[in-house]
């Protein structure tokens, strides 16, 4: 095996905590002496010990002299756990072989550096490309301190997604509808409207065994949401934040009571403002968010330029009607050249269903 086979392993063992690590990155290590694989591991959940040292002093192997495998540069700084570099000097580890450097200003080149110093040969950007894309949430947070946005959507291959009475259910198959399921684990937030909890009273919740739910919040600049939809009355058994404009203090204290966390923000196009909203949830630590909202939501968040990626499943089905709901509503835009472009798109078939990433591009045209 090389270097590249090694850590494409190293990459296998960081996906198995994903949805657990967050607001930290997913990493993978992977051990070898003399051309075998001695241990490998992985960051299991946030706050817990990192993949360098979960794989270190769970080996049984004297590891003088042995390679070490990491996805992203080891810190080098007291945290919730000790520095991995330290654990790396003290365990005789040669030579480390890094997949991508850490951007958080606490790192930034010194684990590298720092291990270079005490004689351990460091080589980078052993699949770098495939490394920056397993975080690029967390590239994405520690450099802006606002979430990474995902706006999912399901549609017919019409661009429907509802009929023209606005029946909705299902649009895309099972399979589909499990994936959005792994997107709600993956993802630390979810985001959706006053309009969407009134027209369907969802959960917004994990439903696999063994998954986490995401935190709620439900944008309702004028807190028009009934006290006894599921997000209101399951909000002291999943974190909920409701976005509003609202100040009628006997209205917030219902929701309060019920266990809610208000944010108060300021109205911009007559709705709260989505880029003040994403300050304030990345001050909370939210590193992502997949947005489930309606049309007119998603239209306001696209306009407000707070999405970072389209995650569009597609229905071999066709509903029409002039008047049938598409994922993306508002005034629209006036020409072509101005529309939100999207870039990389990423193909796969889930089921019967189709599944397209975009990644949006990010200088957009002025409306």
């Amino acid at each position: 095996m090389n270097p590249e086979d090694y850590m494409k392993l190293a990459i296998r063992e960081a996906r198995k905590g994903e949805g657990f690590t967050n607001p930290n990155p997913m990493v993978g290590a992977v051990l070898v002496k003399d051309g075998r694989i001695i241990n490998q591991d992985y960051h299991h959940r946030y706050g817990e010990y990192h993949a360098e040292r979960n794989a270190i002093v769970n080996c049984s192997t004297d590891l003088r002299g042995a390679d070490l495998y990491v996805t992203l540069e080891p810190c080098c700084h007291y945290g919730k756990t000790p520095p991995c570099t330290e654990v790396i000097l003290s365990s005789g580890i040669r030579r480390v072989f890094i997949g991508s450097m850490d951007p958080n200003p606490l790192v930034a080149g010194r684990g590298a550096a720092v291990l270079r110093q005490h004689g351990v040969e460091v080589i980078t950007g052993i699949c770098e490309e495939e490394c920056l894309e397993l975080n690029r949430v967390f590239f994405h947070y520690i450099r802006t301190k606002t979430p990474y946005v995902v706006m999912k959507y399901a549609m017919t291959a019409d661009g429907k997604i509802a009929t023209r009475t606005g029946a909705s259910k299902w649009i895309t198959g099972e399979a589909a509808r499990e994936r959005v399921q792994l997107s709600r684990h993956k993802y630390m937030g979810i985001m959706a409207g006053a309009g969407t909890v009134l027209a369907d009273n969802p959960r917004l919740t994990c439903r696999l065994e063994g998954k986490r739910s995401p935190i709620r919040i439900i944008c309702d600049t004028h807190l028009r949401i009934s006290p006894e939809s599921e997000v209101v009355k399951t909000a002291r058994e999943i974190p909920t934040i409701l976005a509003t404009a609202a100040e009628d203090t006997e209205r917030r204290k219902v929701f309060e009571e019920s266990g809610c966390q208000i944010i108060t923000l300021p109205l911009e196009d007559g709705h709260v403002s989505l880029p003040a909203l994403m300050q304030k949830a990345g001050a909370q630590g939210i590193d992502s968010i997949l947005l489930e909202g309606g049309a007119m939501l998603n239209y306001s968040a696209l306009k407000s330029g707070i999405v970072q990626e389209v995650e569009a499943y597609i229905a071999p089905k066709l509903f029409g009607g002039a008047g049938a709901k598409t994922p993306v509503a508002g005034v629209g835009v006036e020409l072509p050249d101005h529309a939100f472009f999207l870039k990389n798109p990423r193909i796969r078939r889930v089921g019967e269903d189709i599944l397209v990433n975009w990644e949006v591009a990010s200088c957009l045209q002025e409306l």
